[in-house]
């Protein structure tokens, strides 16, 4: 954000830990302050990690918490923006999931479940929307070249390393401008497909990994 902010001057910065409820209010009431004609929000936080369930309650409490950081504050904050964003003409709800969210790798089972869950939280939402002025986007990228799935597997035990963010923002933008409201990109294309057709046959492909 700071090299960006580099480039464009004029842009403003806060960073804020979503998974927190109070700095979520403050982030919003900040947004709310600076941004008059704010009328697209961008739920795009997430953790991935890999969680041993035989290790018992301690695999859950041995790092951040996924559920809070990529559902709850989705979920959140998408309460708190909507009034502000019914007041535009146009308007926009982004939500990334993730392929994984249509089928899951069961090495990652809480975060898989919270994608699962933003893919359901998105269709209500929606729907509850289709009459107003905010369009409601799913964003469903594959695995991408980010700090994301950083200690999901072993430095160097992985060669692919995912599609370039740049590519994922290109097929979003084109995605919107043609109100494709289900957007799923590259690989994860066929994970959607399969979690339709064939969801046992998707969970054990992608699980021999």
């Amino acid at each position: 954000m700071k090299e960006a902010r580099e480039k464009l001057p004029q842009m403003l910065i806060r960073v804020c830990d979503v998974s927190d409820e109070k700095q979520r209010e403050l982030l919003f009431n900040w947004a709310k302050d600076n941004f008059n004609g704010l009328n697209v929000i961008i739920n795009n936080a997430g953790i991935q990690r890999a969680v041993n369930l035989k290790e018992g309650v301690r695999a859950l409490s041995a790092g951040e918490n996924e559920i809070e950081t990529n559902l709850v504050a989705l979920i959140h904050l998408s309460a708190y923006f909507i009034p502000l964003l019914l007041k535009q003409k146009e308007a926009a709800i982004i939500n990334v999931s993730s392929g994984l969210g249509f089928v899951p790798i069961a090495s990652m089972p809480v975060y898989c479940a919270t994608k699962a869950a933003v893919h359901s939280f998105t269709q209500s939402l929606r729907y509850q929307l289709r009459d107003t002025s905010i369009k409601v986007y799913e964003i469903i990228p594959p695995m991408v070249d980010t700090d994301l799935g950083k200690g999901t597997t072993e430095e160097g035990e992985q060669e692919f390393k995912g599609i370039p963010p740049s590519q994922v923002a290109a097929a979003v933008l084109t995605g919107m401008a043609n109100d494709e409201y289900e957007i799923a990109v590259g690989a994860a294309k066929g994970l959607v497909i399969g979690s339709r057709a064939n969801p046992e046959k998707a969970f054990q492909n992608i699980n021999r990994w």
